[in-house]
């Protein structure tokens, strides 16, 4: 081959950089952004059952929980919104462990990328999936008469503390991800541990009413303590308290599985 045309193949551009750590997770997170309107079965499956809880729990018991159906809605949809959001949570490891089986995993490690990036790129798109399903479910409250006192700013302030909660829950359903076979298995995991956690809570029913031995139960959820914060930011009734106590657990579970789930994750590749 002459010099001519080894000069044509062979480029004497500079080859480019390569992605930044920001623009990598963000170019990750609008992927998994995407599924949404490619799967939309993944939003969709979740928030139904929550927005037939509201109609069904409200119009049938409704009225004898609260005494109407317009003071149990205002009780309700706050919890409603935070059982919608910690189910959801349970994608974060299902996404991961599809990316697993199909061999996408293997295809990012390959790629000149920052590496954690796609883990951090699937936590801030799930996070957009979060907003998305809280809106659809406030939507549904607000056409059936929910009224939050605190106004806009107070639902705003609800949300992004369930957003907080939610992102660290994810890091256990993204060890969940790494430990079973399938996709399947994470969802079959994610029933046993979040069915109990949502409705042995203040979701549906003030503690008050329920046996002494099961109260102290549900105060020691943290699910309960989440939906009471919730409840007092939207109605415009917050205690302190409460919201530190979420940002306090939800710091301690990220610090306690976050570096877990990293390892996993690099053990992996």
């Amino acid at each position: 081959m002459s010099n001519g045309s080894m000069h044509k193949v062979l480029s004497s551009e500079l080859r480019p950089a390569p992605a930044s750590a920001i623009s990598a997770a963000l170019t990750l997170a609008w992927r998994a952004a995407l599924k949404i309107k490619h799967v939309p079965f993944q939003l969709f499956d979740v928030v139904v059952f929550p927005i037939m809880s509201t109609v069904m729990f409200t119009y049938l018991f409704g009225g004898a929980l609260a005494g109407s159906t317009d003071a149990y809605l205002q009780y309700l949809v706050p919890g409603i919104v935070v059982q919608t959001i910690v189910f959801l949570t349970v994608y974060t490891g299902v996404g991961l462990n599809t990316d697993i089986t199909k061999g996408l995993f293997d295809r990012f490690r390959s790629l000149p990328i920052w590496q954690p990036a796609p883990i951090v790129g699937a936590l801030i798109g799930d996070l957009m999936r979060y907003a998305l399903a809280a809106l659809v479910v406030l939507a549904v409250g607000l056409l059936l008469g929910f009224r939050p006192d605190a106004g806009v700013i107070g639902v705003i302030l609800a949300i992004a503390l369930m957003l907080v909660f939610a992102s660290a829950v994810s890091w256990l359903w993204i060890i969940v991800g790494m430990l079973v076979r399938t996709p399947e298995s994470v969802m079959t995991t994610s029933f046993l541990l979040l069915f109990p956690m949502t409705f042995i809570s203040n979701i549906f029913v003030d503690p008050a009413t329920m046996p002494g031995w099961l109260q102290t139960v549900v105060s020691l959820n943290p699910v309960t303590h989440l939906t009471t914060a919730a409840r007092g930011l939207m109605h415009g009734t917050a205690v302190t308290t409460d919201i530190l106590w979420v940002l306090v657990a939800a710091a301690l579970v990220t610090v306690v599985f976050a570096p877990i789930a990293m390892r996993m994750y690099y053990r992996e590749r």
